[in-house]
């Protein structure tokens, strides 16, 4: 959404909640996304969630506006099946 920070929480917005989570996978998803602490590991984690959904959308809509466009692929290569 154009103008929205969807970064790190700022203190005014931020929530307490207490979830039973996997060390495990919390550990791997800290190394993997190089986070200092948990929090900083489930905040970017969720950052990465948004930022999928978002692309995600946004390439089915272009998907959607280029097959309403009426645009013909030609198979030079002959790769496809008829």
């Amino acid at each position: 959404m154009a103008g929205e920070d969807n970064s790190m929480a700022t203190r005014t917005n931020r929530s307490h909640k207490h979830f039973q989570l996997d060390g495990r996978k919390i550990r791997r998803a800290q190394k993997a996304l190089l986070a200092k602490t948990e929090t900083e590991t489930i905040e970017r984690a969720l950052d990465l969630a948004i930022a999928n959904e978002q692309s995600n959308r946004l390439a089915h809509e272009a998907n959607a506006r280029f097959l309403r466009s009426g645009a013909r692929i030609k198979d030079v290569f002959a790769a496809l099946d008829d």
